[in-house]
């Protein structure tokens, strides 16, 4: 019952995916995909008891950004390892190109490279819809690549936020059903993270030049969505 469950989690991102990623996707239709998934996961969380959760093994899943330097992702990937009950690092491999690697329960690790596609994606093509508007002709050409990096980080910034507003509000839910569903994963994944005896640690992130209008041209960007995610308590 719990693999035909964990199928049709699956299925349905996969055609979550085709609508929101395919023909690229506008910010809220990222944050709607998210609100659909989160809805999606705790019920699949519910549908297991506590000995299955216990037992159920815990994976690695990579996202690849195909870049050498930081990515503007880089302020919401936090958020969304968090939003999917999973621990997130960052790696490079043998050319130097960095991955985002999630860890935690298969379910959790399938949601969070998922809707980290869907932000790339949502980033991107917002980003191309700015570069058309009368506010960013007014920079100067030499201004336009922090003009386009400080867009990209205000509306990351602000999906971030929304994030973690909407896991506040799933996490409410799940302790209104009396399980300690939250708590049970993350002692779950924090012990098998124990496990591979990592040694990461915390890189301070130098700080960067923004462009105020354009970062606040970004942040509105999400501000100015009203994402409901329609969690229900059964």
């Amino acid at each position: 019952m719990t693999g035909d469950a964990l199928d049709k989690l699956r299925t349905r991102i996969q055609g979550l995916r085709a609508k929101t990623i395919g023909n690229g996707c506008t910010e809220g239709e990222a944050l709607a995909a998210a609100a659909k998934v989160a809805e999606l996961l705790d019920r699949y969380d519910l549908s297991l008891s506590d000995v299955e959760i216990r037992a159920a093994p815990c994976e690695r899943l990579a996202y690849e950004t195909h870049r050498k330097k930081r990515i503007p992702l880089d302020d919401c990937i936090g958020a969304i390892a968090a939003f999917c009950d999973c621990r997130v690092w960052r790696e490079k491999n043998p050319a130097g190109e960095g991955s985002y690697v999630f860890f935690g329960l298969r379910s959790d690790v399938e949601v969070a490279h998922y809707l980290t596609e869907v932000i790339d994606t949502a980033v991107r093509t917002e980003l191309g819809r700015y570069k058309t508007s009368t506010e960013y002709q007014r920079f100067r050409h030499q201004e336009r690549h922090m003009a386009n990096a400080s867009f990209a980080l205000g509306m990351v910034a602000s999906i971030a936020d929304k994030l973690m507003a909407m896991k506040a509000a799933r996490d409410e839910v799940n302790y209104g059903t009396g399980r300690g569903l939250v708590v049970l994963k993350a002692a779950v994944v924090d012990t098998e993270l124990d496990k591979l005896d990592l040694k990461l640690r915390t890189v301070q992130r130098a700080s960067r030049m923004v462009s105020p209008m354009a970062y606040d041209a970004g942040g509105e960007a999400g501000a100015s969505l009203a994402i409901n995610p329609g969690l229900r308590k059964s």
